[in-house]
């Protein structure tokens, strides 16, 4: 709850330079608000230009406490003025986004305030990132990165269409040598189309829970659906070489491009459960390049279900399940996690964890999205994050297992320091 005598002081601080031009031309429209209040001129000129309500009485009572709703209202009001100035603005960006929840039921999108403040908007983090790769068989593995990225969005025209990119950079700070250049991992286009929101370009896929990969395609997707039910489709091509690092000889990076079929339905029933299936076909994988898939005809059907339940705000239990039809071997994975609590990075000082078991079939995955067991793993896996500033998060995670090939033990230690903005 807020009192209104606090929040015309915040508001004002944020649009009184916006607006001061017709602030003493404005008349009081409230009986309750005399000429000598210190509130006078805060209240009458956000009333007369239409950012607050009084009472149908005609009365503002300034000394009654007020709800998220009412000044999300406010915000709104704030929100749709188009001659505020940049300072101003990033102020009511700030309020929009603590109140974005009661905004969102009053149907009005941050996404609108951000195409009116500013064209172009940027997020990105810097993150060091530190593991340790033990193998009883094999080759001890140690990686020590500083990771850069920029992620920009621009708002085309009146529109709600937007043209995304991502910018990477990498560093070794132990050889003080930086990666081979930048490299831009995504570009493309993202609006809504008949009903849909679609993606084309070089854009992300968000699957399977980050455990087929955690990567990007060249093509189109279309999301489309409800909150409940819902349906994702992407068509495109996967760069084999993303992965291997080498072309092999007489080929050329065309041929070892794989054509790229996906569908996944999400089903989303209340705010406990969360269930997802689908399937995917890699086509045209070359077996000179090692991506890992023992596959016949040069092609991958992959197929998965998997889910999440919360038992309260705290825990939840995190399942999925992958099968490679066409693989020779090591043709399944599955991942079961319990999650506790959660790391905010808006909320400093919030932390959370989990402890689970992975089985990651080599034939299987491609390159997962976690950090702790990579592909051709099971075993055991823990990890804790937390939140030491808004923005700052820190993270400790563990392995412990086999090498499915030999069949042999071997642990991966991964911490990493990022820094979000």
């Amino acid at each position: 709850m807020f009192k209104k005598k606090l929040i015309t002081s915040a508001i004002t601080a944020s649009l009184m330079m916006g607006i001061a031009s017709t602030s003493f031309a404005a008349t009081n429209p409230f009986s309750d608000v005399p000429a000598d209040s210190w509130a006078y001129d805060a209240v009458t000129t956000l009333a007369n230009d239409g950012v607050i309500d009084g009472y149908p009485d005609g009365t503002y009572q300034g000394q009654n406490t007020m709800t998220r709703y009412e000044m999300a209202q406010i915000v709104a009001r704030a929100m749709a003025r188009t001659d505020l100035e940049k300072a101003d603005k990033a102020i009511v960006d700030k309020l929009a986004v603590e109140f974005a929840d009661e905004l969102d039921n009053l149907g009005v999108r941050v996404a609108d305030l951000e195409k009116k403040s500013d064209n172009i908007k940027w997020k990105g983090e810097l993150k060091y990132k530190y593991s340790q790769e033990n193998h009883d068989e094999g080759k001890d593995k140690r990686s020590n990165k500083l990771e850069f990225k920029l992620e920009p969005k621009a708002y085309i025209g009146d529109s709600d269409w937007t043209a995304n990119a991502k910018i990477e950079y990498t560093m070794y700070p132990e050889t003080d040598s930086n990666a081979d250049g930048v490299k831009v991992s995504k570009a493309y286009v993202e609006g809504p189309l008949f009903g849909a929101t679609v993606t084309a370009g070089r854009t992300s896929l968000d699957i399977c829970q980050g455990m087929i990969f955690d990567d990007e395609i060249s093509g189109m997707t279309a999301n489309f659906g409800s909150n409940v039910f819902n349906t994702n489709i992407a068509i495109g091509r996967y760069s084999e070489n993303d992965h291997d690092g080498e072309i092999p000889d007489g080929k050329t990076a065309k041929d070892i491009t794989a054509d790229y079929y996906g569908v996944q339905f999400d089903y989303t029933p209340n705010d406990n459960l969360a269930l997802n299936a689908g399937y995917i076909l890699l086509s045209g994988l070359d077996k000179d390049v090692e991506l890992d898939l023992d596959v016949d005809d040069n092609k991958a059907n992959l197929w998965y279900a998997g889910g999440k339940y919360n038992f309260d705000k705290n825990v939840a239990l995190v399942g999925q399940y992958l099968q490679n039809a066409d693989a020779n071997s090591y043709d399944k994975a599955g991942s079961v996690e319990v999650q506790y609590k959660g790391a905010n990075a808006k909320d400093a000082g919030s932390w959370g964890a989990y402890i689970g078991y992975r089985h990651l079939g080599e034939n299987v995955t491609i390159e997962t999205g976690y950090d702790e067991a990579a592909e051709g793993q099971k075993g055991l896996v823990a990890g804790v994050e937390y939140v030491f500033t808004q923005n700052v998060i820190g993270s400790l995670l563990y392995f412990d297992g086999k090498d499915l090939k030999t069949d042999t033990d071997a642990n991966t230690v991964y911490t990493s320091l990022k820094f979000k903005f």
